[in-house]
């Protein structure tokens, strides 16, 4: 029998095996010169595993006129914010909440997706 590898502090491993999700930042993507025109620019391409959307969340989301589409895990990386746009199987998705999760092996983010209200051209 095989014994799954120890981690540190006997945490639980979490895998990423639901999809790819792409993190993009707005700016300003004018020529010098001409009128500022947003845009989104690729920061990040990150494997995730889709988490359940917890009745709470749903609920203090809804009281917020906000509605959480999907909460998605993805490794910790230092700087996705709520100002970034997640595009996940070819929709666009503002980010509403990043926030840490604990006793999870490797150290991860869960980020709460809502409905964009503008959809931005992406830059290559």
């Amino acid at each position: 029998m095989q014994k799954a590898p120890n981690r540190p502090k006997h945490d639980v491993t979490q895998s990423y095996n639901d999809g790819v999700v792409k993190i993009y930042e707005v700016k300003n993507i004018a020529e010098p010169g001409y009128t500022p025109k947003n845009g989104l620019a690729l920061r990040y391409s990150l494997r995730f595993d889709e988490q359940r959307l917890g009745i709470n969340r749903l609920y203090m989301s809804r009281q917020n006129q906000a509605q959480i589409l999907r909460v998605l895990r993805v490794q910790r990386v230092k700087d996705i914010s709520p100002q970034d746009v997640a595009i996940v199987d070819g929709r666009q998705f503002k980010i509403d909440t990043v926030q840490s999760v604990k006793d999870i092996y490797p150290p991860s983010l869960d980020i709460a997706l809502t409905v964009t209200a503008h959809e931005y051209g992406v830059v290559e």
